[in-house]
């Protein structure tokens, strides 16, 4: 039976606030841990510096995090974002040295915005399911970075300012993510879209009912998400001065836990982006002290790993407990 107007409502104020002290306290003690643990192991974890590596590192996640949170909360998944912004970054620096900065630049948003268009396409109008879409993508998206510059990276020159920038001593790369960041908060609480994304999560059927248009907007937040990664990965290929094929490969295995850390449900309807801001930051604490402490990096891989399954066996026992309740 599907649910009525006034329950699709509590159903999306209780999303809205799911960044709750109780639900986050663990995330925030297991943080607190690991900073007393790397500042006793590593002299160079306190260092004013370090914390800048680490936001930095955060930041570019982060951009492709914001609209990655709104998916998960309408009950949706990108995984072609990693992909994604390693085809932007190789479209980028090739651009870029026969055409331009502005050009190159402009043409890396508008394949973003193509790409998010089709994944769109695909879930909205096709149907097919968004998880099989976007990691059909994702292969695909591998193949082409790689045919972009025939499995070499690409140099890039003069575009290094977007990745490396620092005005008024803050690395720009922050100062995007901050931006993106506080536009999506206010997008989630106080616009109708964001009230939307939450019912569509809570009961897809139910808010067709009472009106909202859920495909207009799932195709418009799979746009968001694609253009995001290709900023993301411009971004990145400033930071190295090149078309790397491989720079954000895993970029969707940080993206999803994160979010999923931050509390968002993979069933859809909770979520803030509060809260994956915290599961970013237990993230890149965790990389970054593993990488003072001289750890091999495949380990970070196995940390992330080990995170999500976590974070999503916690929210399962959560939705076991509430059913159970309820």
């Amino acid at each position: 039976m599907s649910k009525s107007t006034t329950e699709v409502k509590a159903d999306e104020a209780k999303g809205s606030k799911s960044f709750s002290i109780p639900q986050t306290a663990p995330l925030i003690i297991f943080l607190l841990a690991m900073v007393l643990f790397f500042s006793i192991t590593s002299e160079y974890f306190l260092d004013i510096e370090n914390f800048k590596n680490i936001l930095v590192a955060l930041a570019v996640t982060g951009i492709v995090c914001v609209p990655g949170t709104f998916l998960m909360i309408a009950g949706h998944v990108d995984l072609s974002v990693g992909s994604a912004a390693a085809v932007s970054g190789m479209i980028l620096a090739q651009t870029v040295n026969s055409k331009g900065i502005a050009t190159g630049l402009a043409v890396c948003l508008v394949f973003g915005l193509v790409l998010g268009v089709i994944n769109g396409f695909f879930v909205t109008i096709v149907g097919v399911n968004s998880l099989i879409t976007t990691l059909g993508g994702l292969a695909t998206l591998y193949g082409v970075a790689l045919l972009a510059g025939n499995g070499q990276t690409v140099m890039m020159f003069g575009f290094e300012w977007l990745g490396t920038a620092q005005p008024l001593s803050i690395p720009l790369p922050i100062i995007i993510f901050a931006g993106l960041a506080i536009i999506g908060i206010v997008t989630l609480r106080r616009t109708s879209y964001g009230r939307s994304l939450y019912a569509i999560g809570a009961n897809a059927n139910a808010a067709r009912v009472v009106g909202i248009r859920s495909n207009r907007i799932l195709f418009i937040t799979f746009v968001l998400s694609s253009v995001s990664a290709a900023l993301a990965g411009a971004v990145l290929a400033s930071q190295l001065s090149a078309g790397d094929p491989n720079a954000a490969k895993g970029l969707e295995l940080e993206v999803v836990t994160a979010i999923v850390l931050g509390g968002a449900s993979l069933a859809g309807g909770r979520g803030t982006l509060l809260g994956t801001v915290l599961g970013l930051v237990v993230i890149q604490v965790l990389n970054n002290g593993l990488i003072l402490l001289d750890v091999p990096s495949f380990w970070q891989r196995i940390a992330q790993g080990i995170l999500l399954i976590a974070a999503v066996s916690f929210d399962q026992i959560r939705q076991k407990i509430v059913s159970q309740k309820g």
